[in-house]
């Protein structure tokens, strides 16, 4: 099973009566899972219902969702209070204006108040129904968008994280057959060095020397950091085949990465060596910043 990254994103749109919509969910790396919810007033149940959805389907992630509602271009309803109309031209006609008032015009009536009523179609009841279903069923959509898009990312992921362990696990076998690694380079080495030293200074003890050769061949061998770093590997294509959440152990095994990394070069006698440890140091951190976006 592929691991799921922690980045993507989702868009779903409609129209439902009057009203257009679309929701937009986006996600990145997070440490634990974090919902950040934008949406109009009025809307606020449907973000909540939303963001329970995106709680029961990830579990890590910084996810950023809005909703952004508009209104559609459409003919409003228009009716005339024939009734009202009437009495109002009834009354005005019983009325004897002086000469210098002119008689109401039909626009000066329709203006009235009451005379003209508009009614809008989002006021009403069933379709503001109609609006919450539709945004409920959009949001389920989103998230499933969502999952499908941190999945692709996942299959990519895995493809790099699998090739950067099998580029660790060449470094680690290469310091296993380092030549300046081996017990017999350790003391011809050292015995150099004591050879320089009693040329130096004859008075020296050699069998004192003999003990702290010993002593630094035995801080030399770089034996426990090679298993460690094999089970390491062995552990974290294990966690790639897993099924579930996986990010977190593969992140604490990349720190574990790291200290063996740093310990085997601390541990070099060879330049050869050294330069391995350097480049397994290298592999190790990019390694660490991909696990980063892994779910």
């Amino acid at each position: 099973m592929a691991i799921q990254s922690m980045t993507g994103f989702a868009r779903e749109a409609g129209t439902t009566g009057p009203l257009s919509w679309a929701w937009e969910l986006k996600s990145v790396n997070g440490r634990g899972l974090e919902v950040r919810l934008r949406v109009p007033p009025g809307f606020d149940s449907a973000g909540e219902d939303a963001r329970r959805q995106i709680a029961g389907a990830f579990s890590r992630g910084q996810c950023q969702l809005s909703l952004t509602v508009s209104r559609a271009s459409s003919t409003p309803r228009v009716s005339v209070n024939r009734e009202a109309l009437e009495a109002l031209i009834t009354a005005l006609g019983s009325l004897k204006l002086p000469d210098e008032v002119r008689p109401a015009s039909l626009d000066g009536l329709l203006a009235v108040r009451g005379i003209v009523e508009i009614e809008d179609e989002a006021a009403d009841p069933a379709a503001g129904d109609a609006l919450r279903g539709d945004l409920t069923a959009a949001a389920g959509r989103l998230v499933e968008a969502l999952k499908v898009a941190r999945a692709g990312e996942g299959l990519a992921l895995q493809r790099v994280i699998e090739g950067q362990l099998s580029e660790i696990s060449r470094l680690v076998d290469a310091a296993e057959a380092c030549p300046g690694r081996h017990p017999d380079a350790i003391r011809a080495k050292l015995a150099e060095q004591v050879a320089a030293l009693m040329g130096a200074a004859g008075s020296l003890d050699p069998a004192r020397l003999h003990q702290e050769a010993a002593l630094l061949a035995t801080r030399a061998d770089i034996r426990e950091e090679i298993d460690r770093l094999q089970a390491h590997v062995a552990a974290a294509r294990e966690l790639l085949a897993a099924k579930g959440s996986v990010g977190r152990r593969l992140d604490f095994l990349a720190q574990e990465f790291g200290r063996e990394a740093n310990t085997l070069c601390s541990k070099a006698n060879d330049v050869s060596l050294s330069r391995i440890g350097l480049e397994l140091k290298a592999v190790v951190e990019q390694f660490r910043e991909q696990v980063q976006n892994v779910e």
